[in-house]
């Protein structure tokens, strides 16, 4: 399981969620996203979810490779 309850994520391309249940279905891990714009919670396989990166800074090339390989599950 690549998020766990309370991870912020990004969902739709542009809409931002928190991850509120998970559970293996199938093959796949399905979770329950809030959907602020929604104000409500849908669900989404998780292929179809990103990890929202938080930047207050210019990151560093060893901070990009970090956050390249924290997504990339490296």
């Amino acid at each position: 399981m690549e998020f766990v309850f309370g991870d912020i994520v990004v969902v739709g391309g542009d809409l931002i969620g928190v991850v509120v249940k998970d559970w293996l279905t199938g093959p796949e891990v399905t979770h329950e996203i809030y959907v602020r714009d929604y104000n409500s919670i849908k669900t989404y396989p998780e292929s179809q979810i990103e990890r929202y990166m938080v930047r207050h800074k210019e990151l560093s090339e060893e901070e990009t490779e970090y956050q390249y390989n924290a997504i990339n599950n490296l």
